[in-house]
């Protein structure tokens, strides 16, 4: 038997013994007159009140001296000392503490606060109560494993072991509700739209399959709400967001999970040069709300929020940085010749856009550490984004880019439902030659459109990405609460 089945066994007793005395060791009922980060602001005036006051948490030390045992619990909000004095409990709740009580059990403590001589803030215990008696202990060395997938397997371990782990959570969900407060002063709505999908729609990516045994039919987790939400512009909502899941059927690295979170932002008459303005002013109010400021480090880098972001067109970088001369012309050939030169793989049914995408992903994303809007993007990068006026062979698309990644897409909404039929016709040619990620033709869409679509700008913003760049994460895995894993066999 291993040392933890031993320990195990060892509280399973001490389980059977709380019994024995008649005890719950998972009782209904606590009480709590207070959350310890209330105990230790409000410590001064409590620490005068002449009755007991009650607190609950998990026991997180144990340190007997004698007479004396200290210990630190911690509830969620704060960790506190208790102090088990003789003379100052009946000797049976001292025995049954001894005897029955573990670090990770949770505890309910009634006493009176007062200061040790080393000026500590400390609960007195008068009475306590066991609320959960844990089975396993607690990791000692949690933040030592080699295995760091053992950390996102049992993440309940990890925001109790680190503090810094948990406050990145904190971070991530100060972020969205900061999105929210944004949005809704500026009178967007907040809607929902579907998750399983007839067709797996608003972006070009390979979709999860399910099917529904009632319609007997197959149906997809969404990759985009794009779609959905501009059938709200034509329904006479003329500002709507979304926050929610998508799920691709994609590789898994550093920067991509197969489900992930984002918000979706469309805005009736608006186009991509007025979002851009829109967008800094949005980020750097939200950035300063939750971190108190718009400069922050990552990987080494200082990152500024507090400028105006710089614009550099998409071909520019091309030509800048990939060395290839007159981008707008080159072949598919040629490009994949330089693709393979530079170490990317190309696949038979890859198209010329994404051969140029994965180069532009290789060469000019890692020098892109500032916040900078890539803009003027080739017509066949998106088949939703509306081509410019002066030039039709391009597209008013622009991308957020900061620290090597990529964290906002957008663009001015294609609402010609003409156009939009023949571009979803040119999908469906790259998908019958082998591109599992091209968008399929949405008809339902195209009839929306046909009663009229206003012209629109839409956002769409990696949830995820943003807090990597906020608390310094260099793996996806690390701002996600449970990312997808290989199970464990």
């Amino acid at each position: 038997m291993s040392s933890l089945e031993d320990i195990r066994e060892n509280r399973l007793k001490k389980l059977e013994l709380l019994k024995s005395k008649g005890i719950n060791p998972y009782p209904v009922n606590s009480k709590k007159d207070f959350c310890l980060e209330e105990l230790i602001s409000d410590f001064i005036k409590l620490s005068k009140r002449k009755t007991a006051i009650s607190v609950v948490g998990r026991i997180m030390s144990l340190r007997p001296q004698g007479g004396l045992v200290f210990l630190n619990f911690n509830d969620g909000t704060a960790c506190f000392q208790g102090l088990i004095k003789k003379d100052e409990m009946k000797n049976e709740l001292i025995n049954l503490f001894n005897e029955t009580v573990d670090i990770g059990d949770f505890i309910q403590f009634d006493g009176f606060l007062f200061k040790t001589k080393r000026g500590e803030k400390t609960l007195l215990i008068k009475n306590w109560k066991m609320l959960s008696k844990s089975l396993k202990p607690l990791p000692e060395k949690w933040h030592g494993l080699q295995d760091v997938e053992e950390r996102f397997r049992k993440r309940y371990l990890d925001t109790l072991m680190s503090e810094e782990v948990k406050k990145r959570f904190i971070t991530r969900s100060r972020f969205i509700s900061e999105l929210r407060n944004y949005l809704d002063k500026k009178n967007f709505l907040e809607v929902e739209t579907p998750i399983l999908q007839s067709l797996a729609g608003g972006a070009t990516a390979q979709p999860f399959i399910t099917h529904h045994k009632a319609l007997d039919i197959n149906l997809y987790l969404r990759v985009a709400p794009e779609l959905h939400l501009k059938e709200l512009l034509i329904g006479n909502f003329p500002k709507v967001y979304e926050i929610g899941r998508l799920f691709r059927n994609e590789g898994i690295d550093v920067t991509h999970n197969p489900e992930f979170t984002t918000i979706e932002v469309y805005e009736a008459y608006a186009d991509a040069s007025k979002h851009m303005d829109f967008l800094e002013k949005l980020l750097k109010t939200v950035i300063k709300k939750v971190i108190n400021k718009t400069d922050f480090e990552y990987n080494g880098n200082k990152i500024s929020f507090a400028g105006k972001f710089k614009r550099v067109s998409f071909l520019s970088l091309i030509k800048q940085h990939s060395l290839i001369s007159d981008p707008e012309k080159v072949t598919r050939e040629e490009l994949s010749l330089t693709a393979q030169r530079l170490g990317i793989k190309v696949d038979e049914t890859d198209s010329r856009t994404k051969i140029m995408d994965n180069i532009y992903k290789k060469t000019c994303l890692p020098k892109l550490i500032q916040p900078t809007f890539i803009v003027d993007y080739p017509a066949e990068f998106s088949p939703l984004a509306k081509r410019k006026e002066n030039n039709p062979e391009m597209i008013d698309r622009y991308q957020l880019i900061v620290a090597g990644m990529e964290v906002i897409n957008a663009f001015s909404e294609l609402n010609d439902p003409i156009d939009q039929h023949h571009r979803f016709l040119e999908q469906e040619k790259i998908r019958e030659g082998g591109d599992e990620e091209a968008h399929p033709h949405d008809q339902e869409y195209i009839e929306a459109m046909e009663y009229g679509m206003p012209p629109a700008g839409g956002i769409g913003m990696s949830i995820d990405r943003f807090v990597m760049l906020l608390t310094d994460a260099r793996n996806i895995k690390e701002v996600i609460l449970f990312p997808t894993l290989r199970p464990k066999k």
